[in-house]
């Protein structure tokens, strides 16, 4: 039985649940919101869609205690219109911080001992407190992180050349926000090394769009919900069987002391490890000062 916790029934918790009501990819879903209202809805809806659709799933709805033998939990509570608004995503800061720490307290409290994948943002920060607040191990809670970066940064790359975003390789690597960057030195399309196919203006260019684009689209439609939930789902299914997926996600750094994106192994159970790049000193730099930004963050909130 591959079961799933969802915390936060937003537009991309939702998405994330009717993926893999859809796909076959859990055999029971438990939904979770502060708005019962919300929840109910989402609960019926796919209620009503069992008898058409290709997969039998269970489903229940506001039960903390069916958690503890869930295999994964996906949080992805928050306010989308406070990051839209001010097109950060520390502006939900804040808010999502205290129900971060309660979501903690009570998942520790349901005896869960599986993987936690964290959506919410300010994705890194909040993994972080869910880490503790959950007293997980580490390795069992990560996030999304720059793994949805680095398919733009994919996606940009390859439409500019003519190519398939998967023939682009690489990564968008540090704080899944403003201060994230395109890791030059770890690109290649079709085995090409990017830094000799764009200039340096072409170059500052595609860094910032990825950050960009996640604000176009939350701008006409209010929110993003389609491509962070195909993330979350690839990621859900490395730890079903084990993958292995080679991705940048935000991950424990020791070496930063903090969560940040960065790539690592996601398997069973959940970061396997990390791996190590050769980054230039430009690229280290913009890491450091991603990391001090993150824990920079999580110190203002213990004043």
């Amino acid at each position: 039985m591959r079961k799933i916790g969802i915390i936060g029934l937003g537009h991309v918790g939702a998405t994330v649940a009717y993926t893999l009501f859809t796909h076959g990819i859990a055999d029971e879903l438990v939904l979770i919101d502060k708005n019962d209202d919300k929840v109910t809805a989402e609960y019926n809806d796919l209620r009503d869609a069992l008898a058409v659709n290709n997969y039998y799933v269970q489903i229940k709805m506001q039960d903390w205690d069916a958690l503890k033998d869930a295999d994964v939990i996906v949080t992805a509570f928050g306010d989308v219109s406070e990051t839209v608004k001010a097109t950060d995503r520390f502006a939900e800061f804040k808010s999502n911080a205290k129900k971060a720490k309660k979501v903690g307290h009570k998942i520790k409290k349901s005896g869960f001992k599986g993987v936690l994948l964290n959506i919410s943002d300010p994705c890194d920060a909040i993994t972080a407190i869910l880490q503790k607040s959950s007293d997980l191990k580490k390795n069992r809670v990560f996030g999304t992180g720059t793994y949805l970066g680095t398919a733009r940064m994919q996606r940009i790359i390859g439409e500019k050349l003519g190519q398939n975003p998967v023939n682009v390789e690489g990564f968008v690597l540090g704080e899944n926000g403003s201060a994230q960057f395109v890791a030059w030195s770890t690109v290649r399309v079709n085995n090409k090394i990017a830094l000799q196919l764009f200039n340096e203006d072409d170059q500052k260019k595609i860094s910032d769009k990825p950050n960009e684009n996640s604000f176009a689209v939350a701008k006409g439609k209010g929110y993003t919900c389609y491509a962070i939930a195909t993330c979350a789902v690839r990621l859900i299914q490395a730890v079903f069987s084990d993958a292995r997926l080679y991705a940048s996600v935000s991950a424990y750094d020791p070496e930063y002391k903090t969560y940040i994106g960065y790539p690592a192994i996601i398997g069973s159970d959940g970061i396997e490890q990390l791996v190590e790049l050769k980054l230039t000193e430009d690229e280290h730099n913009k890491l450091t000062a991603s990391a001090n930004k993150i824990k920079k963050h999580l110190k203002e909130l213990k004043k």
